[in-house]
């Protein structure tokens, strides 16, 4: 989730060969940020530069599959179950 001013953002991971999922601004950032697989959700505001603002922040604090394994201490395929 990202929040920039009135705007919050919901992005979600997606299975593989879904592609990008969103509206507005949140697709356009994502896109030129190389997510491939993604959902997004524009929430509380319709301001086109707060949604990208929001969407920077929410991809800023994503993380990798292999990085929330290693912290959890488990091996990446636990995460599915």
């Amino acid at each position: 989730d990202g929040d920039y001013g009135a705007a919050k953002v919901m992005l979600r991971p997606a299975s593989p060969g879904t592609g990008v999922i969103a509206g507005g601004a949140v697709r356009i950032v994502l896109e030129m940020a190389g997510v491939e697989n993604a959902l997004g959700k524009q929430i509380r505001s319709k301001n086109a530069l707060n949604n990208a603002r929001a969407t920077v922040v929410a991809v800023q604090k994503m993380r990798q599959f292999s990085d929330v394994a290693r912290e959890r201490g488990i091996p990446m395929e636990e995460l599915w179950k």
